[in-house]
């Protein structure tokens, strides 16, 4: 009975397992995932791109991000932020920064195209990342009704459900996504930049963020059919706009009265 008890396996032997086989294939699934968007990142690149990247990015970023893209005090590290994040940052005008604030500011692009490829090229080759999205993904040919749906569901809480832009806490702000092309949207997505969250494949799938796009394409290109739309701010806001302005008329018409017949 003695030895049958000691060949007995420990209560938690079960959970101790079931922890190795998750954290083992967890690891695996996190190497198969980095190997991949290595290659995104870096199959699109030259190794001239890299190497006239490091040349802008030394005489232009390293300021602030440090040689090597480590980080200083002034600017994060850009190791495995991916091309993604370079294209989006750089490609907006956000950076470089014209001072130091609580949110980058969009302005036009201070690097032309070549350039901004090539910044790109070298950040990716630092370690792996996001990639620059294929043109398939930007094509505004998805599907409006699931992006609205998406976008309401992930988006809107801080950027309004009508893709106007909304105040956040501290100075900051979300972004109005009017004029804003299909591939920086589509990099804002996978990098989060700023105080917007990262939404990688696994929480909105290539082809969600494509029928993103095309809803916002959508709902810019119909503009207000209403009239003037105040800010996209609804019904509420509108409402009290309408009630101040006729109270407002209603006082200047009683002054003119007054006076009239004065």
């Amino acid at each position: 009975m003695k030895a049958l008890s000691q060949k007995r396996r420990h209560p938690l032997a079960a959970i101790a397992l079931l922890l190795m086989g998750l954290l083992l294939t967890g690891g695996l699934y996190a190497v198969a995932t980095t190997v991949n968007e290595a290659k995104a990142s870096t199959a699109e690149f030259t190794a001239s791109d890299t190497q006239e990247g490091k040349k802008l990015f030394e005489a232009n970023c390293a300021t602030c991000h440090g040689m090597g893209a480590s980080g200083t005090q002034d600017g994060p590290s850009l190791v495995g932020v991916g091309a993604a994040a370079v294209d989006f940052q750089v490609g907006t005008g956000r950076m470089p920064m014209q001072m130091n604030g609580p949110q980058a500011y969009k302005k036009p692009a201070q690097f032309n195209d070549t350039q901004t490829h090539q910044l790109a090229a070298y950040v990716a080759s630092l370690g792996p990342g996001p990639a620059i999205p294929a043109d398939e993904y930007l094509d505004e040919k998805g599907d409006a009704a699931k992006g609205g749906e998406l976008f309401r569901t992930n988006c809107a809480m801080c950027h309004n459900a009508a893709a106007a832009g909304g105040a956040l806490t501290r100075g900051k702000f979300a972004p109005a996504l009017a004029d804003v092309s299909g591939k920086h949207i589509y990099e804002a997505m996978v990098t989060g930049p700023q105080n917007m969250p990262v939404f990688s494949d696994s929480n909105i799938t290539p082809e969600g963020k494509r029928d993103i796009i095309t809803f916002l394409k959508q709902i810019e290109a119909n503009g207000s059919p209403g009239g003037a739309d105040l800010g996209a701010l609804g019904p509420v806001s509108e409402g009290l706009f309408v009630w101040i302005a006729g109270l407002g008329v209603i006082i200047a018409f009683t002054i003119w009265l007054t006076s009239r017949t004065s």
